[in-house]
């Protein structure tokens, strides 16, 4: 089963494809996890998309699309993919239709887990990550990471200015996403400001 979850920054995409991930044991593509790593490892794609991150842009499609077409071709992802960030465009969608086609593993469902910009503002401004082992709490849950001790910290994208400007950019460039996948019969809208036991309910229910 091959899986896009659409949504804002924010929305709660990863939770939901982690617990898909344990139950159906579909290969989670993150775009967001792959942009980081290319970061810290300091490659050239990773230097090129720095440079949009930070400023809470998008990485251009180019970049984007030549990165997930060698991803989906990697053994991991047989059983079959949920893809969280990608494709954030109508190009992207197009070319992850083309590859998915190639390989004879068409796309079977578009989720949007929808919420409300403020919601996310308030989300991500408190957002906080572990330098140690990537964790995820709050500015509530203090300066120590409650799995390992390491420092917690708010990254360079989480800054409420930026994430402002994320949500300017998600609307005006990847909106357009949802009719996309409305006309193709693949969408399916839940409420995702809710419980995330609830809104996993809901994306069980949509597969």
């Amino acid at each position: 089963m091959n899986i896009v979850l659409l949504g804002a920054p924010g929305a709660g995409k990863g939770t939901q494809a982690a617990r898909l991930v344990s139950e159906e044991g579909l290969c989670h593509i993150s775009t967001g996890d792959i942009l980081r790593a290319a970061v810290k490892n300091e490659t050239e794609l990773g230097k090129k998309a720095k440079e949009y991150m930070d400023a809470g842009e998008l990485v251009p499609d180019e970049l984007i699309i030549d990165l997930m077409r060698e991803r989906i071709q990697q053994p991991d992802t047989e059983k079959g993919v949920i893809l969280d960030g990608f494709p954030r465009t109508t190009t992207q969608a197009v070319a992850l239709d083309g590859m998915l086609n190639e390989l004879g593993r068409p796309l079977d469902v578009a989720i949007l887990i929808d919420v409300d910009p403020e919601v996310i503002v308030k989300r991500l401004s408190s957002r906080r990550m572990c330098r140690a082992c990537g964790a995820i709490g709050t500015e509530a849950d203090g300066a120590s990471c409650k799995a390992c001790g390491g420092e917690m910290y708010q990254r360079d994208d989480d800054n409420e200015k930026t994430v402002r400007n994320r949500l300017e950019v998600y609307e005006k460039s990847t909106s357009p996403l949802i009719d996309y996948y409305r006309g193709c019969e693949l969408l399916v809208s839940i409420d995702g400001d809710r419980d995330p036991d609830e809104v996993y309910a809901d994306v069980k229910a949509a597969l």
